[in-house]
């Protein structure tokens, strides 16, 4: 059946896998994955972002990329462009994290629902706006996410998105367009056209079919997220199924069967096919615990510890204050004291806070209407950690599965396989 190719492209790198087909739908992990790539980056420019593509398809091997019959890239969320007609980068990149959107919220409250995902400092509409007004933007002018630009120096076709990546734009996943309330746009500036996730656009360019040694007929697809590739490349399928990221901050998304946003809390939902998948983040999270402890001391104390008895200490790990989900208080004071001497269960009671965070986090989603937690998947650099698992059971009661695999490139892959039947 040949080959899909997923891409993810991530804060400081990239990696490429590929899976055969024919494993992959089987659900085959062991033998789905036949060749991968990577490579690092420094900086984030579309110049970069284009060689470490090119680099990621020479890397492969050559009678793999013969083969390869659907190609597929996620990229970090909200993270845009403005390119001209020939797709070349008029300005540089808008990170995710950029937040000089802030300056546009005044404007888009004054036509976006109150409670909408776009009234933030970093959404894609925010930082669309504040182009408009801060950059020298003349001749026609494409707005695309890093996924969608990626994707068309394969395809060839600019103003191509996907409603994952659309999401933070203003595009609305219920009724599959652009909302009534969206801004009236200079005529010269073109809107993405919005895909399905996994839908085919088009065959490679012919030019990079020869280069590469691709088939003619191999299909790009619309892309998405790096986190709901991560998500995919889970396993997670059912309503009720999570996927917490333990990475820097703590991430949770939910499998529903209905949509909750609520921008109190910082929670909103993307379409997940003919169901949602809701998330929220604190800014508890690994960077805590590193702040106190090297790798190599949090590997040695956390093996030491007894995740049985529960600890005395009631800690809320923040590294300042604030927080917006679970508990939305900007300023929450992080809660820290008292401080054993002992860093053994100094640790412990970070691992137990965190935990505690979890739970109450997917309480939280629950109690505003998404389906409630049935089985975890977890993700991130703590999923390592036996002894965090173990403290973590404590509190969500619910079984914790093995994902498929914990990266974001092996959920692109799979994505590209949802529409294999055409």
């Amino acid at each position: 059946m040949g080959l899909a190719l997923g891409m993810d492209f991530g804060t400081s790198g990239a990696r490429a896998i590929m899976l055969d087909i024919a494993d992959a739908i089987a659900i085959n992990p062991d033998r789905a994955i036949v060749a991968q790539a990577t490579c690092t980056y420094n900086r984030q420019h579309p110049q970069v972002w284009k060689t470490s593509l090119f680099s990621l398809l020479e890397q492969l091997p050559l009678d793999c990329r013969q083969q390869i019959k659907r190609i597929l890239i996620n990229g970090t969320s909200a993270t845009v462009l403005f390119c001209d007609e020939q797709g070349e980068a008029i300005a540089p990149p808008l990170m995710y994290n950029d937040d000089r959107g802030k300056a546009m919220i005044p404007q888009i409250q004054g036509f976006a629902p109150a409670d909408h995902l776009v009234l933030s400092a970093t959404s894609s509409l925010a930082k669309l706006l504040w182009g408009l007004e801060n950059l020298s933007l003349d001749g026609s002018i494409y707005f695309l996410h890093q996924a969608d630009w990626l994707a068309s120096l394969l395809h060839g076709q600019l103003g191509i998105s996907d409603y994952h990546n659309a999401l933070k734009l203003g595009y609305d996943v219920q009724n599959l367009c652009y909302p009534d309330w969206f801004p009236q746009l200079p005529n010269h500036l073109t809107l993405p056209k919005v895909y399905t996730p996994g839908e085919a656009i088009a065959p490679i360019l012919p030019q990079i079919a020869q280069q590469f040694s691709l088939p003619p007929d191999c299909l790009i697809c619309a892309g998405t997220t790096d986190s709901i590739a991560a998500f995919i490349a889970s396993g997670a399928s059912i309503p009720g199924d999570g996927v917490t990221s333990l990475g820097s901050t703590l991430a949770l998304k939910l499998l529903s069967e209905t949509p909750v946003n609520n921008s109190q809390y910082g929670i909103y939902s993307h379409r997940f096919g003919d169901r949602w998948l809701v998330g929220g983040a604190s800014n508890t999270g690994g960077a805590v615990l590193r702040h106190f402890f090297s790798d190599v001391e949090l590997e040695t104390l956390s093996s030491q510890i007894n995740p049985n008895p529960e600890s005395p200490l009631d800690y809320y790990p923040l590294l300042k204050k604030g927080d917006r989900f679970p508990i939305n208080d900007p300023n929450l004071l992080p809660r820290l004291d008292p401080r054993p001497e002992d860093p053994i269960q100094f640790l412990h009671g970070l691992l137990q806070g965190i935990a505690r965070i979890e739970a109450l986090g997917y309480q939280r989603l629950s109690e505003l209407g998404a389906t409630p937690l049935q089985r975890l998947y977890t993700a991130g650099g703590g999923a390592k950690s036996n002894t965090w698992s173990q403290i973590r059971q404590t509190y969500l009661s619910v079984p914790f599965l093995t994902p498929i695999s914990p990266l974001a490139a092996y959920g692109s892959a799979r994505l590209a396989l949802k529409f294999i039947s055409e």
